[in-house]
């Protein structure tokens, strides 16, 4: 098999040939059929988060064929077609776990974090948490950046709350483009707020339905019920609380942000709410996929070849990407 290896924070991937693993009892051994670049791939390999694992080959947004089947695995067959999200392991006894709240873990593995991921040809996966995905005419390329951008999304979107009709997205990238689409179908405004100047940015979500675009420091026409910031930039957070109304609420839906610098407490009075989204469960999963099952949005994706890794993290990192980056092996 090929993989991309990271070996030290900062270091550009390496590719190196390994050989094919064998699935432990409860795994499936996929063929990597596409694996979307994710902006914690980004953190993961710049070393913004603390890296436990080394070397380790990063990649969340797997779509893949089991191509071989361990002990003990039930509901999978040869040949079918999967999505291997971020949470790729959960201990199923701590107190999150038996509040049905397994994204807060405390002993949780992450794909392409504490395992090898999807920047590879072939990727072992624990079949328990891998999403069916059924259909197998659809492009795996389109896919992919469902299983983090879209799922992320999902409970950013299910966080900010039923009754935000008017909703605000800071950072519009993979995440942002998929569930303004979603809320677009459920009905919600949308306004999207971009990097000052991208006016491209600004047309491509006018052109999903936002009903507004401007820049990030800027306020919207109208005050919002909600706000999602999925950009890492910790001096958004006191920008998007004076751009909600009274008793509205902030997600924070990013793993990891800069600090957030010290505002005043009007801004967070009269009820308002900053609330942070951590991980996703496998509900999160099936949910978000019968939701994009009846409202498919349009994934805009630019591809790579697996080997080109390096240079779709740094289109990302540079913001040159419209949409998700997605590796093809």
């Amino acid at each position: 098999m090929r993989a991309m290896v990271l070996h030290a924070a900062g270091q550009p991937l390496r590719l190196e040939q390994r050989p094919v693993a064998e699935p432990a009892a409860g795994e499936l051994r996929l063929r990597v059929l596409a694996c979307a670049v994710c902006r914690t791939d980004l953190h993961v390999v710049d070393g913004d988060l603390p890296l436990n694992t080394l070397p380790i080959v990063p990649g969340h947004e797997i779509v893949g064929e089991v191509e071989a089947i361990g002990a003990d695995v039930q509901g999978h067959r040869i040949g079918d077609r999967v999505g291997v999200p971020w949470l790729g392991h959960t201990c199923g006894h701590c107190t999150f776990c038996l509040a049905g709240r397994e994204n807060l873990c405390d002993t949780p593995r992450f794909t392409g974090y504490d395992r090898d991921g999807g920047f590879a040809s072939h990727v072992i996966a624990e079949a328990d948490f891998c999403l069916p995905l059924g259909d197998s005419a659809q492009d795996p390329a389109h896919i992919a950046p469902l299983m983090c951008a879209g799922l992320i999304g999902w409970r950013s979107l299910k966080a900010a709350g039923d009754s935000a009709r008017r909703l605000g997205l800071y950072g519009f990238g993979a995440a942002a483009h998929l569930i303004a689409q979603v809320a677009v179908a459920q009905g919600r405004e949308v306004y999207a707020f971009t990097r000052a100047g991208d006016a491209a940015g600004q047309a491509f979500a006018r052109s999903l339905g936002a009903v507004w675009a401007g820049a990030s420091d800027e306020m919207p026409p109208e005050r919002l019920d909600a706000a999602i910031i999925f950009a890492p930039a910790g001096p958004l957070v006191p920008l998007a609380l004076q751009a909600v109304r009274k008793g509205g609420r902030v997600v924070c839906g990013g793993i990891h942000m800069s600090d957030i610098p010290a505002f005043p407490y009007r801004l967070l009075w009269e009820e308002r709410e900053l609330v942070s989204v951590a991980n996703l469960t496998r509900a999160d999963g099936r949910e978000f996929l019968d939701v994009v099952r009846v409202h498919p949005p349009q994934v805009h994706i630019t591809t790579y070849p697996l080997e080109q890794a390096n240079e779709a993290m740094a289109d990302l990192r540079a913001g040159r990407i419209e949409g998700a980056a997605v590796l093809i092996p």
